[in-house]
């Protein structure tokens, strides 16, 4: 899996901040991988299949298009009109099963069904009526722990690396993280009490990894007792009749409080709200051009579209573009007036 070209795109796929703004802030890649340590962290200390765990934390995000959540949108948007959609989850579960090619007789990534399970049922559940096409993987049941935890995981390692970017590039401070953050805010008393005269960056970084830990202590704990209070022996037992892994409901009251305040004063900021605008409509108008002109991919995809729906191989190529590599395409294919024609 990480010797894929899917998982090694991961670095220059935007997670909040495009390397317009700065190469320091984190991307997709450093996310994954910063969701993989705190998974086999976790795992590790309820006694789980550790390297299931991090095989999921590697994955999970593999199906991500360029820009983002924005640009997973606006994909799905773009997919509407066609009768199709578009999910990173089920892309990622294309990925690993039809569009790596690594070996000479078969498609995809030779992953076990643990793990192309948890690609599917890690963040949700889906409907069997819905998605036929995922029967396989027993979407009436609920995954195994290890997948159970990765969205979990995936919001502790986001919310607080979020957290930690948007504080080092001065669209949040210490005093409205503080005044917004109760939790944050008890544990930057606690630093500021025992080190006063410390650099203001140390003492954040101080607090938000006790964040980190509490929210991570808090789903190892919580899980635990769910697990022996549900009297679960067996994988078969977990898997009915619904999801057990999570956290108390005052770390899940403080987690959703982290992630309202992100929403509000990050992601929605100005500075990243014109730069996603600005990335997203260059996705909308490539796909517009490729559906007109499927012989401007590349050969492979050109081929593909010849024999499959259009909007589904287009999709596919540009669900697997770099940020950079759309806006370089973009910048090749569509001009000024080209723009306008794509309109």
């Amino acid at each position: 899996m990480i010797h894929s070209r899917a998982f090694r795109r991961l670095e220059a796929k935007t997670q909040v901040f495009t390397t317009r703004f700065s190469d320091h802030f984190r991307n997709r890649l450093t996310h994954t991988l910063e969701v993989a340590q705190i998974a086999r962290t976790v795992a590790g200390a309820l006694q789980l299949n550790t390297d299931l765990a991090e095989a999921l934390a590697l994955v999970h995000d593999i199906g991500h298009p360029p820009f983002g959540h924005a640009g997973e949108r606006k994909l799905d948007e773009l997919m509407r009109p066609f009768g199709g959609r578009f999910d990173h989850n089920l892309q990622a579960l294309r990925i690993v099963e039809e569009i790596e090619q690594r070996y000479l007789d078969f498609p995809g990534l030779n992953l076990t069904f643990e793990v192309r399970e948890g690609i599917v049922k890690h963040s949700r559940d889906y409907a069997a009526a819905e998605y036929p096409e995922l029967a396989e993987y027993l979407l009436d049941e609920r995954p195994p722990l290890e997948a159970q935890l990765i969205d979990f995981v995936d919001e502790i390692a986001y919310n607080t690396a979020d957290l930690d970017d948007g504080f080092e590039a001065k669209l949040l401070d210490i005093k409205m993280i503080c005044s917004e953050v109760p939790l944050f805010a008890n544990y930057y008393d606690e630093v500021e009490r025992t080190h006063p005269q410390g650099l203001l960056k140390l003492k954040f970084n101080a607090a938000q990894k006790r964040v980190l830990d509490c929210f991570a202590t808090d789903l190892i704990e919580t899980t635990r007792e769910r697990v022996e209070a549900s009297g679960a022996k067996t994988v078969a037992d977990i898997r009915l009749p619904a999801r057990i892994a999570g956290f108390s409901p005052n770390i899940a009251a403080a987690n959703a409080t982290l992630k309202k305040f992100l929403f509000t004063k990050l992601y929605d900021h100005p500075a990243i709200v014109t730069d996603r605008e600005r990335s997203v409509t260059a996705l909308q108008e490539l796909f517009a051009y490729y559906m007109k002109h499927t012989e401007a991919m590349p050969r492979s995809f050109t081929e593909f579209a010849r024999q499959n729906p259009a909007h589904r191989v287009v999709c596919d190529y540009i669900a697997g573009m770099t940020d950079h590599y759309l806006l370089r395409q973009h910048g090749e294919m569509l001009g000024t007036d080209a723009a306008r024609t794509a309109d």
